[in-house]
């Protein structure tokens, strides 16, 4: 049997001027969800359907304490760490698929 992954995300507008910290065991599935605006809440309101940033987990505690922990940080911490590895803000979503 596979293991099963999680995945902390990161979320963006066309803009990135808004950013969303999400946490999903299926990140495909969930930001499908999300650019097709199917769920009512604040990603939709803010039009946040453009993936830039990603970690994988096993554990779903450790996936959960590291979105808390992006999520307490300011907009420059989470802004450094998508320079980090998507520095043109690229929509991975699309190299996922």
């Amino acid at each position: 049997m596979d293991e099963q992954h999680y995945f902390v995300y990161i979320l963006t507008n066309y803009n990135c001027t808004t950013l969303y910290v999400g946490v999903t065991s299926d990140i495909i599935q969930r930001v499908y969800q999300h650019k097709s605006k199917i769920v009512d809440g604040f990603s939709k309101r803010y039009n946040l359907n453009k993936l830039v940033y990603f970690e994988q987990f096993i554990s779903i505690e450790e996936a959960i304490k590291r979105e808390k922990y992006i999520k307490g940080k300011k907009r420059s911490f989470k802004k450094e760490l998508i320079n980090s590895t998507n520095p043109q803000w690229d929509d991975l979503y699309y190299k996922l698929i």
